[in-house]
C-alpha cells in the first residue's frame, strides 16, 4: 500500500501543498473553510504529519525539555502534568529530565536536550533550601523558564507560589472565625516556604494584636509520626489551642493521629472546646479522602503549569521579550476541617 504523503492531501482537498502545510504548522491566514477541507482530507486518507521530520527542515522544533528535581513532590508533579496538557494544546511534546541534585547528571540533561534539538527549557524547582538555581539552568543559552516553590532569585522567567499570602489567607480565615489560639506545625528550620508562611502567618496575628508565640510553630521533619508526638505535646502543654496549620501533607495526617490521642476531635466549632480546626496548604488527593475532609490553600499548581507552558511558548517565538517573575497566590478551598 502507497505511503500518504501531504501531496495526496492536497490533491484531495483541492488546494495547494503549501496550504497544507501552513495547516499543519498553524501558520498563515487561512479560512475556516479552507482548514475544514484540508482535515477533513488528513482523516479521510488517515495521514500522519511527521513533525520531526518538518522540524529539520524548517529549523524549528516542537520540543520541549522538562526538568523536574523531585518527584516525590506533590507541586511538582501536579504541576508537571498540568505543563504537558496545556504544551500538548499548543502543538508541543515534552522530553523528560530528572538529574535531581547532581550537577554531572543536570549537565548531561541538558546536553541531551540540545542533542534532541530541544526549543526551551521548563526547570521545575523543588529545592526548600536555597534561594538560587543552579547556575547550569542560569547560564542556560535556551529560552529557559523556572517554576519555583518559594522565593529564587534569578534574572530568567519565573513563576512561583505565593506563601506568605497563603500563610496570611489561612491565619486570617480562622481569626475571623473567632480562633485566637493558633498554632503552625512542620517545615525544617531551613525551609525556605515554611520562613514564607510563617511572615503571613505572624502579619494575620499582628493584625489581631495577638502576639507571635515560637513555642506554638515548632520545626517539624517531613514525618507523621514525628508531626503526630509534636502535636500531642503541644496540645498537652498548650490547652488552649483551638486551631493549626500543617505545612506539608505529612503535618496533616500527624495533627490528626496526635489530635485524636489526647482525646480532641477535628472540627470547625471554635466553641466547643475539644474541637481542634486544621488547615493545610496542599491540593493532593489523598487530604479528600480523610474524614473530616480538610480545608486548604490551594498550591495553584495548574494554572502554575498554564503560565508555564504560556510563557516558555512565547519566549521560544520572540526571544527578545523581557524576562517576567509571575506569583501565584493560592485559592482557600473550604471544607469540613475548618
Amino acid at each position: 500500500m502507497k505511503k500518504v504523503n501531504i501531496i495526496d492531501v492536497a490533491q484531495l482537498a483541492g488546494v495547494s501543498v503549501s496550504t497544507v502545510s501552513l495547516v499543519l504548522r498553524q501558520k498563515g491566514k487561512i479560512s475556516d473553510a479552507t482548514i475544514d477541507k484540508v482535515n477533513a482530507a488528513i482523516k479521510q486518507l488517515g495521514y500522519v504529519h511527521n513533525t520531526a521530520a518538518a522540524n529539520l527542515r524548517s529549523s524549528t522544533s516542537n520540543l520541549i525539555g522538562l526538568i523536574i528535581r523531585d518527584f516525590n513532590d506533590s507541586f511538582c508533579v501536579n504541576v508537571m502534568a498540568s505543563v504537558v496538557h496545556y504544551l500538548e494544546k499548543q502543538g508541543y511534546m515534552v522530553f523528560l529530565g530528572h538529574p535531581q541534585d547532581d550537577t554531572h547528571q543536570l549537565q548531561q540533561c541538558l546536553t541531551s536536550f540540545t542533542q534532541q534539538g530541544v526549543a526551551g527549557v521548563i526547570y521545575l524547582d523543588a529545592n526548600h533550601r536555597l534561594a538560587s538555581i543552579p547556575a547550569l539552568i542560569a547560564e542556560c543559552v535556551l529560552p529557559t523558564v523556572i517554576i519555583a516553590e518559594s522565593t529564587v532569585s534569578s534574572h530568567r522567567d519565573v513563576i512561583g507560589r505565593d506563601n506568605r499570602q497563603a500563610g496570611n489567607q489561612a491565619t486570617r480565615y480562622l481569626l475571623d472565625r473567632g480562633h485566637r489560639n493558633i498554632a503552625y506545625l512542620g517545615g525544617t528550620a531551613s525551609n525556605l516556604m515554611r520562613e514564607e508562611r510563617l511572615l503571613g502567618y505572624r502579619n494575620a496575628l499582628a493584625q489581631y494584636d495577638l502576639p507571635f508565640r515560637e513555642e506554638w510553630a515548632p520545626v517539624c521533619k517531613n514525618d507523621t509520626e514525628a508531626a503526630a508526638r509534636l502535636t500531642r505535646q503541644l496540645l498537652e502543654n498548650n490547652s488552649k489551642i483551638t486551631a493549626m496549620l500543617c505545612h506539608s501533607p505529612s503535618a496533616i495526617i500527624g495533627c490528626l493521629t496526635g489530635i485524636q490521642q489526647v482525646g480532641r476531635t477535628v472540627g470547625k466549632d471554635v466553641f466547643l472546646t475539644q474541637q481542634v480546626s486544621l488547615i493545610g496548604f496542599e491540593d493532593m488527593m489523598h487530604i479528600n479522602l480523610t474524614s473530616p475532609r480538610f480545608t486548604y490553600v490551594s498550591a495553584s499548581s495548574e494554572e502554575a503549569g498554564r503560565q508555564a507552558a504560556t510563557l516558555i511558548v512565547n519566549k521560544i517565538k520572540t526571544p527578545t521579550l523581557p524576562s517576567q517573575k509571575i506569583i501565584i497566590s493560592g485559592e482557600l478551598v473550604l471544607r469540613e476541617s475548618a
